[in-house]
This record gives C-alpha cells, structure tokens and sequence, in this order.
C-alpha cells in the first residue's frame, strides 16, 4: 500500500468512526474535518510524489462514496432534511448509478471522472454540515443540488467520449 492509499484508509476509517457519534458534535466534527483533509490530501499526493494510479483513483471514489453515505446516516435525522432535499439528493444518485452502470456495460471498466465540477460539488458538499448553524439549509442546499446535478451529468458527457 501506498502513501495516497494510506490516507484514503483514513477517510474510510474516519467514515466508520462517525458511525458512533452523535452528529454535529465536536467529536463528529473532528472526524468530518479529518476526512475532507484526507480527500485533499490523497490526491495530492499522489500527484506529487508519482504513485496516481488506476486503482487508487476507484479507491478514492470508493471511499468517497463511504463517507457521503455515512454522513447521510449521522445527518438525516439530526436535521431535519426536507422531502424534496431528499429526493434531488436520490435524483443526483440515480444519475451517478446510471453513470457507473452505462460505462461498465459499455467499456467493462469501473470509470471515475475527477472533473473540476465533482471538484466544486464535493467542496460545497462538504462544507454544508458545518454552515448549518449559519446557514438554514432551506437556502444552502439548492445551490449544492443544483451544482451537484449540474456536475453529474458533465461527468456523464465526460465518461461518454
């Protein structure tokens, strides 16, 4: 195992450590933060020191997948997600899926596409929870959702050529 896949580790380790906390508590927080850095980190890293590969980018799309299901777990409940939230946040994964899907039966390969806009996506994602208390999500999460789907279906046009 290599460095950038050492700090994924971390995120997914991180992820199941979430599981047993309340959320929005310092602990949750901590742990919130420790993830996202390691997200940056993993890439980074990799970059840097030569050792992207093939697998470490699925790796990381896996353990992305991980922490944003993990969260949804810890969050749903503690906040109070609104119906539609839920269901563009499920219209997002759908496209995602169908994604993943197309392309494995097209190509027979697991393909995961770090565009810029999964990058700003993931970024804004990530900074929901902690703007909550600032923030009422009624005003935060349509713009996340509408980024978020825009950036899923670039992804699809990216994986399609």
């Amino acid at each position: 195992m290599n460095l950038p896949n050492a700090i994924t580790t971390v995120r997914i380790l991180c992820s199941a450590a979430i599981l047993f906390c309340n959320a929005l508590t310092p602990m949750f927080f901590a742990l919130y933060i420790a993830a996202g850095v390691s997200d940056i980190a993993d890439g980074w890293v990799a970059r840097r020191t030569n050792t992207a590969s093939e697998f470490g980018s699925k790796f990381d799309t896996a353990a992305d997948a991980i922490f944003v299901i993990v969260c949804l777990i810890k969050l749903i409940p503690a906040i109070g997600i609104p119906v539609w939230l839920i269901v563009w946040t499920g219209v997002i994964a759908c496209i995602k899926i169908f994604n993943i899907v197309s392309v494995y039966a097209e190509k027979r390969q697991f393909v995961a596409v770090h565009s810029a806009m999964n990058k700003i996506a993931g970024a804004l994602l990530f900074a929901l929870p902690p703007t909550l208390a600032v923030i009422d999500i009624k005003y935060s999460a349509p713009t996340v959702c509408a980024i978020s789907t825009f950036a899923a279906i670039d992804e699809f046009v990216k994986i399609k050529r």
